[in-house]
């Protein structure tokens, strides 16, 4: 087993997110430092999500844009969802899947290889939707990617919006020691909003130090985003899981891959 020596590193997932990753970065002897820079919280409407969730038959295709987007949809629902014969259930990628599996629905349709809209448009079942009405259930605020793209191919898309994404209120300052005494050294990001807000709640000291630690992210567009907010050095995982996190932490760690992104 790789140890990561006593290596303090950021994880920046929301608070409900975060246990599971944190004890695999301990179980490998380092220290997990919890900082969620994202809170996801149940959507206001609940009569309305739960009248949209009763009337599912009316679409061809339902979409789950993730994990949350199933336990926030079930929260509002009493704990259930009726999977109907005619309306066919999408997962965007596998923990998303497992999900709905865990609350008795079964995903016809989750990408083979990837965890994002783009990997979910480019499955046969989505090639021919014209006509189709589809439901995403999601976030409010998220991607218009797939929604858009669907519609192009000539879907009727409509958006369930069942939570909503918030900046913490959390003291940045054990963050900001760590980072004053050059004790942090990686930090990883799941999402961009998480980030953006991540460099605001360290402020403007604290975000030129964070920018010069090398960071963890789980997708091309979140490497983006962080090379045009200056992060000098950025790890890209295999997909979104723990797992694929833990191995490229492994990658930082035993120093296999150097330069400025990965």
């Amino acid at each position: 087993m790789i140890s990561l020596n006593g290596a303090h590193i950021l994880v920046t997932r929301p608070q409900h997110q975060a246990y599971n990753l944190c004890r695999l970065i301990e179980r490998q002897q380092g220290v997990a430092v919890a900082f969620p820079t994202l809170e996801i919280v149940a959507a206001a409407d609940r009569v309305r999500i739960a009248q949209a969730l009763a009337n599912l038959h009316r679409f061809q295709w339902v979409v789950f844009i993730s994990a949350n987007a199933v336990n926030f949809a079930l929260l509002a629902n009493d704990g259930k969802i009726d999977q109907f014969r005619n309306t066919r259930i999408a997962a965007i990628g596998a923990a998303t899947a497992r999900a709905l599996a865990a609350a008795g629905l079964t995903a016809d349709l989750v990408p083979a290889d990837g965890s994002d809209s783009r990997a979910l448009l480019a499955m046969p079942a989505l090639q021919q939707v014209s006509g189709q009405r589809i439901l995403i259930v999601r976030g409010a605020g998220g991607l218009d990617t797939l929604r858009e793209e669907l519609v192009n191919r000539g879907a009727n898309v409509d958006y369930l919006d069942v939570y909503r994404r918030t900046r913490p209120l959390a003291d940045p300052a054990p963050v900001l020691d760590l980072l004053e005494q050059k004790g942090l050294g990686l930090i990883i990001v799941t999402s961009g909003e998480a980030l953006k807000n991540l460099l605001i709640m360290l402020g403007e000291k604290g975000r030129n130090q964070a920018l010069a630690t090398p960071l963890i992210v789980v997708s091309g567009r979140i490497r983006q985003m962080a090379e045009d907010s200056g992060f000098e050095r950025i790890y890209v995982t295999d997909s979104p899981s723990d797992t694929a996190i833990l191995e490229k932490i492994i990658t930082w760690a035993t120093g296999e891959k150097s330069g400025r992104t990965e």
